[in-house]
């Protein structure tokens, strides 16, 4: 079986400090064979959620960051193109997706993007093919 892409968005780092998953371990579970990834248009988006809120979100963020600066996941250096939001930018970047927001996760089914998430605050399902 190939090496599939799985790009994390910013909501999915901050499930282990929300849900205490491990998100790694359940996504080895979950995907044979996978490579963890993130752009960095993600990494900015963490880092503004840290500076511009307090308590809890805040330190969720901060640990977020430590999370996706860990060895296991390669940061892309990939740009937002003009007026491109992050999420539009996400769906245009994956093949694989691991997200939990809602909307996001309709739009990647509909483009054909597998969708990894977590279920019932304890594992990660898979919804598409792998």
């Amino acid at each position: 079986m190939e090496s599939k892409e799985v790009v994390i968005d910013t909501n999915f780092f901050m499930v282990p400090f929300q849900f205490n998953v491990d998100i790694i371990d359940e996504l080895e579970k979950a995907l044979p064979s996978y490579k963890l990834t993130t752009p960095i248009f993600v990494i900015n988006e963490l880092k503004g959620l840290k500076r511009n809120n307090k308590g809890k979100i805040r330190l969720n963020a901060d640990l977020a960051l430590k999370l996706a600066n860990s060895s296991n996941i390669e940061i892309k250096d990939i740009s937002l193109e003009n007026n491109e939001t992050v999420d539009d930018a996400l769906l245009r970047v994956s093949e694989v997706l691991a997200t939990n927001d809602i909307e996001l996760k309709k739009r990647a089914r509909k483009k054909g993007i597998t969708v990894a998430y977590l279920r019932q605050k304890k594992y990660i399902a898979i919804d598409g093919k792998i």
